[in-house]
């Protein structure tokens, strides 16, 4: 099994940016597709972000944040990166790690942090 941490949130003003960082243990981190989801108020939870397992070599966006946010891996450091730039304030939400095995029925989810784009 894996535990995600997630880390990175807090208020920014729009145009702004942000990087968030979910750190993995508990299992082989390279196996996991990983992807970022968030949630706004009121909303149901969305797709963002997300990057295959092993090297990551493809990645996916929503059509909302694409041009605008990068989701990239660090295997070496369990970790999964979003870098959210140009930010708007329809981009407040709390914001999900998510790891997928491939093949597999298993997933996890991170406990959640708030990333809130204000004036």
């Amino acid at each position: 099994q894996v535990q995600l941490v997630e880390s990175g949130g807090g208020l920014v003003q729009p145009g702004g940016s942000l990087r968030l960082s979910c750190v993995a243990s508990g299992s082989i981190f390279r196996n996991y597709a990983m992807a970022w989801y968030r949630q706004a108020p009121g909303k149901q939870r969305e797709l963002v972000a997300v990057i295959t397992s092993g090297g990551g070599s493809s990645t996916n966006y929503a059509a909302s944040v694409k041009g605008r946010f990068t989701i990239s891996r660090d295997n070496a450091k369990n970790t999964v990166y979003l870098q959210m730039n140009s930010l708007k304030p329809e981009d407040t939400a709390v914001y999900f790690c998510h790891a997928d095995r491939p093949g597999t029925s298993y997933d996890s989810w991170g406990q959640g942090t708030q990333v809130t784009v204000s004036s």
